[in-house]
């Protein structure tokens, strides 16, 4: 079975996207590693720090639960700091990681993938799902880091479905929501781009509905960020079955179309 290697910008983008495929490829034998891009030192900061706990420990103890919770086999740190969002003063601030030389994070990740002999590598796609810079930075160094790896591993980019998301919302409108209720994946994100991708650059659709206890157990490792991850814990189990009960997968250079299968078994035939 391969190993495979998930670069992830931030503690908790794991749980939130990537953890059912990762749940899967465990609980069918494979290696599965967790590359952390930054400490998420921009996260929230709970009430409950202890003496001299600061919010990136905080978070480096909530991703080791997170992965457990999955049943990682490793958790690994490019090192850097959080970046904030587009246009934040800490995009340039010294350490973050949108600010490192790209070669010298992707050398970082390069090595790692060595480390572990990485079959599979998987980060986001071209604008990071939703313009984040240090995701938009995660697609960069994934492509750069797998080619310096030392044998470079296949390449699945995570993305969320934006068609899948607007048929969601087109639902929820005709049972009676009204717009402020419904999420619109077609307005612009942080980099000024609409959500995910569209169906028609997708290439894996892939079924994680039995492994949503894992997915939930993850989000709820993260219990110091209540936004995000409290919105996603909040949803009745059928709805949160329904936003995630699939994850979804570019494979650069594999033929146009969308298929439900399994990406991280065998190598897939284009």
């Amino acid at each position: 079975m391969p190993t495979i290697v998930f670069l992830h910008a931030h503690p908790d983008d794991e749980a939130s996207q990537t953890s059912g495929s990762m749940a899967r490829a465990v609980a069918e034998g494979s290696r599965v590693v967790v590359v952390f891009a930054t400490n998420g030192d921009h996260g929230e900061a709970p009430d409950d720090l202890g003496p001299g706990e600061s919010v990136v420990d905080r978070r480096r103890l909530e991703a080791q639960a997170s992965a457990a919770a999955i049943g990682l086999h490793r958790v690994a740190w490019l090192g850097y700091a959080d970046s904030g969002m587009t246009g934040w003063e800490q995009n340039s601030h010294e350490g973050a990681f949108v600010a490192a030389p790209l070669d010298e994070a992707a050398a970082r990740f390069a090595a790692l993938l060595d480390e572990e002999d990485a079959d599979i590598a998987v980060g986001y796609d071209w604008h990071g799902g939703y313009g984040h810079p240090d995701h938009v930075r995660v697609h960069e160094v994934l492509h750069r880091g797998a080619a310096l790896a030392a044998r470079p591993p296949r390449v699945l980019e995570s993305t969320m479905n934006r068609d899948a998301m607007r048929r969601l919302a087109e639902s929820a409108r005709a049972a009676g929501a009204t717009d402020d209720e419904v999420f619109d994946p077609d307005q612009p994100m942080d980099d000024g781009n609409p959500l995910g991708e569209p169906e028609s650059a997708i290439h894996w659709r892939v079924d994680v509905g039995a492994w949503l206890d894992q997915r939930r157990a993850a989000l709820q490792a993260h219990a110091s960020q209540t936004s995000d991850v409290g919105m996603m814990l909040s949803m009745p189990p059928e709805v949160f079955a329904v936003f995630f009960g699939h994850e979804h997968y570019i494979e650069p250079g594999r033929e146009p179309g969308m298929v439900d299968g399994w990406p991280f078994g065998a190598p897939a035939a284009s």
